[in-house]
């Protein structure tokens, strides 16, 4: 009986304790941010909720991952805000499969969209991408999700050019080998797939126009413009701009209130722990995640943010 928790398990006449249950964290592949960051938010759990352990999982990431919640095969879920927000509304890609009972604890960090090539390649922008062969991320990750959208919110289709859904390391490898020309990440920078890219490879990132970016915002109203600071990867001597779109922790409405309470505040209350693991978290604050959840809150977050005196937008309480 794994995964389901307490409110769950005490339909079935268990006696009410998850202390019986490993909860399963969905994360993503492991050359992005969300499976060290799901890994730390696991410890944490280990660590400083009593009698509750939990690991995290590899999965394909955002829109996979809404499917595990809404089956309960997963018990918590690193999701992309717009991909959150879709489920949650039933629009594309969840017309037919509506997630209403999908509920935040959090909204952690943000993705940038970074779309890396060769230095020495001849693309420089968007519009460069027609005729091309890129990839768009994994089948059933936020990053393809996000990609279609800005490629699409800028007149640029699937149609327009060879798409390759790869993961984060084998977009790295397709790049490093030649096989692809751009690829696409929409993670938390930095991430050590790009990385370790950089060291073996000189790189750049397409910056995206202020024209794009008003575009992309048109069509999808959870991006904003975000600035990849100088440094963040070897041999980026300027900022570059680009998009970015919030991270956040869902978990199904039927989590026991007092479980999503406790893991709601073990995350901002050892956030130091998290940050010593990646730097993403240093973005793991109570003002972010009141100004950037797509979805409404667990009624458990909600009783963490007013028990330390915080204002739950009202469009966010179920």
């Amino acid at each position: 009986m794994k995964h389901l928790g307490l409110a769950f398990a005490a339909t079935l006449g268990f006696a009410t304790s998850v202390q019986a249950f490993e909860l399963s964290i969905a994360t993503g592949g492991t050359g992005g941010v969300y499976y060290p960051y799901g890994g730390g938010l696991a410890e944490l759990i280990n660590r400083h909720v009593e009698g509750h352990t939990a690991s995290a999982e590899v999965t394909g990431a955002s829109v996979e991952n809404m499917a595990l919640i809404s089956r309960m095969d997963s018990d918590i879920a690193t999701v992309l805000a717009d991909t959150a927000y879709a489920a949650y509304n039933g629009t594309d890609p969840f017309a037919d499969r509506p997630m209403p009972e999908a509920r935040a604890l959090a909204a952690i960090y943000p993705n940038a969209v970074q779309l890396v090539v060769l230095a020495d390649s001849p693309i420089n922008s968007l519009a460069d991408l027609r005729g091309q062969r890129i990839s768009v991320g994994a089948p059933g990750s936020g990053t393809e999700v996000n990609a279609q959208a800005l490629l699409q919110a800028n007149g640029i289709t699937y149609d327009d050019l060879t798409a390759e859904r790869l993961n984060f390391n084998e977009t790295a490898d397709a790049l490093r080998d030649g096989d692809i020309v751009a690829g696409f990440w929409s993670v938390g920078p930095p991430t050590s797939s790009i990385m370790n890219l950089a060291a073996t490879r000189a790189i750049r990132i397409i910056p995206i126009s202020d024209e794009e970016i008003a575009n992309a915002v048109e069509l999808e109203p959870v991006f904003t413009s975000y600035t990849l600071a100088a440094g963040t990867y070897d041999g980026m001597a300027e900022d570059v701009q680009t998009i970015a779109i919030p991270n956040v922790l869902v978990v199904h409405a039927e989590m026991d209130e007092d479980l999503a309470y406790q893991i709601t505040r073990t995350l901002f209350e050892h956030v130091d722990e998290l940050i010593a693991i990646h730097p993403a978290a240093n973005d793991t604050t109570v003002d972010f995640s009141l100004s950037s959840t797509p979805i409404p809150f667990h009624p458990g977050a909600i009783r963490y943010y007013e028990e330390i005196g915080a204002e739950v937008p009202g469009h966010l309480v179920p």
